[in-house]
Parts: structure tokens; C-alpha cells; sequence
């Protein structure tokens, strides 16, 4: 990966050497978190470690911390273990939130890729049933940060319990669990440079989840299993290493706004879905009309960049894309959308690469409409 451009932070960050070191260390130590003797207590004392850091990283009570597999398990727990008889999802949510109640209610958004606000007031003022409502943080595909404390403050004013995915904001920007005033929120450690195959569901009230694995007494009898002490480590070393460089990672936005701006220099015809909303600083959805997705990820590729079509969790499949879909964005115009997710290690001079590249293939795209 470090001999290619990569822009795809948002799909997996790179993991971060100190948190591949702490993961190794715990693996090579071995020893079960629940045993009581000597490494048993090394390791739950890694893990409680990890428990602190993740929940310095959005503000939140270390006692709410439940470490799972991964952010898309955070997710069903929360929607799919909230107890509520009503759930309502904004249609940008990822997939792991939309798929976890077939039956939920779909929250539109507007053309800015932002969840109405005034939408989600009226439908729970339409019934009365105890609701759970689940909005994004930011989303994964446009990098469109959503009003969470407003959506809070409406469902408050109904009874109705938030749940946020906040997998791709922590660590790219400042995340406060109690300002906010969600619930439960969601996060993943690859996203952050941890590990992958670990996550946490981040309580506001620590008694409040309901089990999703059942089995042993694990995370205060919360989530089952024994827990990945390597993985969790590597998380906790990873949100340690986040939480320090979030000035870092806002000057991104200053290299994606030079690169969006000499693409549009490029050629005016192209555009970046949701532009005119706040975003992530490091996510650009670039539209280059007349080049399908998978074809502009191809030709990247082969030109040693690494970028993505839009989540990794939907690659493999050529369908209109359903975050463009919900704010409305044409068919054709969805289909050449391209994701752009620089992070902490890229450099200018590998942006001027990324743009080096597009504007070849767009020359080459031009000849062959011609």
C-alpha cells in the first residue's frame, strides 16, 4: 500500500504502526480477559486501556464502551436490540443500519445530501409508539456531516431515542458524544488506523443496550465472546493517535479544495455531489460525465492510485448508487460519481498525481465521444 497513491481512507485507513505494535504485543501475550491470574489481569488491563482511549477520543463514559466486531455490529445492536417499536433511518444511512429492521421508516434528505430536519418532526408527530430514530454522523460516500444535535433535540422533544453512526467522523473531526445528544453511537477501529474486525457501540446510558450475541458475561454482559484483546489494544492505540492529529487532519481541507478546484479547471462539465453542504475535510464524490465508475477506478488503478467507486461494503455491484439515488442525483450522472478520501499520510505531491491522472483519463474519455 505505501508504494501506491492510496485515497481510500474512508473504505480502511492504514494501520498505524504503534497500533500494529500494541495489537502485536497483546497477541504475542496471549491469555483470556476474564481469567483472573496473572496474564488474564495483563490483558483485561489492556483492554480497559483501550476502553478509556476509544472514549476520550468522542467525549463518552468509559463505562459505555462495549467493544464489538466491527462498526456494522455496533449498528445492529443498536437498531436491531433498541427495544423500540418504531425505527426510523435516513436513506443515506450505510448499509448495516438500513438492512438491520426491513421494516424501518425512511427519512429523505435534501439535494445537499443532508437529512431533513422539518421531515423527521412530522413523522414522529405522526404516531406515538416509542421510536428509535438512526442518522449518520457523516456520510460515507459525499462526506456530508449531518445536523445529529438537531435530529437529537427534535426525537428528545417526541420520547424518541438517536441512535449515530459515527464510524467515518471520529478521528477526522472533533466528535462529542454529550454535545451531540445522541443515544448510542457507532465506531470502527479501521477507520481510524486501527485494526480491522473491531468496533465499539458507544452508550450514553450503559445498562440501555440490549444483547445482540448472547453466551458469556463479556463487556459487563453486553456482548458475548471472548473479547479480541489484540484487536482492541490496536484500537486503543489507534483512537490515542487520532484524537492527537485531529488539527492534522483538518488541514486536509485545504488540499481537497486545490484538488476539486483544478478538476473543475479540467473540465467545468464535472461536479462534487454535496459541495455546498459541510463535509468531511478529506471526502470529494466526483462526478466526470460520460465515464462510468468502475471504469475511472479501473484506470486509476492501472496508473497506481487507489480510489473507490463509493463504499467498500457495495463494491462488486454495478447499480445505481443509493445515497446519489436519495438526494436526487440523475442516474447517469450517479454512475460516473467517484469517491476521493485522502488522509493523514497523503501529500500534495500525491494529490497532483490523482489529478494527473484524471485529467488523462478524461482527455481520453473526450476523444472517444468525439
Amino acid at each position: 500500500m505505501s508504494a501506491r497513491v492510496y485515497l481510500d481512507y474512508n473504505a480502511s485507513a492504514p494501520v498505524w504502526p504503534e497500533a500494529a505494535d500494541a495489537a502485536d504485543e497483546a497477541l504475542r501475550a496471549g491469555a483470556n480477559a476474564s481469567s483472573i491470574h496473572a496474564p488474564g489481569r495483563a490483558a483485561r488491563a489492556r483492554i480497559e486501556d483501550a476502553r478509556e482511549a476509544v472514549a476520550r477520543l468522542v467525549g463518552a463514559d468509559p463505562a459505555g464502551i462495549v467493544f464489538t466486531g466491527g462498526g456494522t455490529e455496533a449498528n445492529n445492536q443498536a437498531v436491531r436490540c433498541s427495544g423500540a417499536e418504531r425505527v426510523l433511518v435516513s436513506a443515506i444511512e450505510h448499509e448495516s443500519v438500513l438492512s438491520a429492521d426491513e421494516e424501518a421508516e425512511i427519512l429523505p434528505v435534501t439535494p445537499r445530501g443532508v437529512v431533513d430536519p422539518e421531515a423527521l418532526d412530522r413523522a414522529l408527530a405522526a404516531d406515538a409508539p416509542p421510536a428509535l430514530v438512526a442518522v449518520m454522523l457523516a456520510n460515507n460516500e459525499t462526506g456530508v456531516i449531518q445536523p445529529v444535535a438537531q435530529i437529537a433535540e427534535i426525537a428528545r422533544r417526541h420520547g424518541a431515542r438517536v441512535h449515530c453512526d459515527a464510524v467515518q467522523a471520529a478521528g477526522k473531526i472533533p466528535v462529542d458524544a454529550a454535545a451531540l445528544g445522541a443515544d448510542s453511537y457507532a465506531l470502527s477501529a479501521h477507520k481510524v488506523g486501527g485494526p480491522q474486525g473491531v468496533g465499539a457501540l458507544v452508550l450514553r446510558d450503559p445498562d440501555s443496550a440490549g444483547r445482540l450475541i448472547h453466551g458469556g458475561g463479556q463487556e459487563r454482559g453486553r456482548r458475548a465472546g471472548t473479547e479480541n484483546v489484540a484487536g482492541i489494544a490496536g484500537f486503543g492505540r489507534a483512537a490515542e493517535i487520532v484524537a492527537a492529529r485531529l488539527e492534522d487532519f483538518a488541514e486536509l481541507a485545504a488540499l481537497r479544495t486545490r484538488m476539486e478546484e483544478e478538476i473543475r479547471a479540467i473540465d467545468p462539465a464535472a461536479w462534487i455531489v454535496g459541495a455546498d453542504a459541510p463535509r468531511l475535510p478529506n471526502t470529494s464524490m466526483i462526478v466526470m460525465p460520460g465515464c462510468e465508475s468502475a471504469a475511472q477506478v479501473i484506470a486509476m488503478d492501472l496508473d497506481g492510485i487507489a480510489v473507490s467507486a463509493g463504499s467498500a461494503c457495495s463494491s462488486g455491484r454495478v447499480q445505481l448508487p443509493y445515497v446519489l439515488d436519495a438526494m436526487g442525483v440523475d442516474e447517469a450522472a450517479a454512475m460516473c460519481a467517484l469517491r476521493v478520501s485522502p488522509g493523514w499520510r497523503t501529500t500534495s505531491e500525491e494529490i497532483d498525481l490523482f489529478v494527473a491522472s484524471w485529467a488523462g483519463l478524461r482527455q481520453r474519455t473526450a476523444r472517444r465521444v468525439a
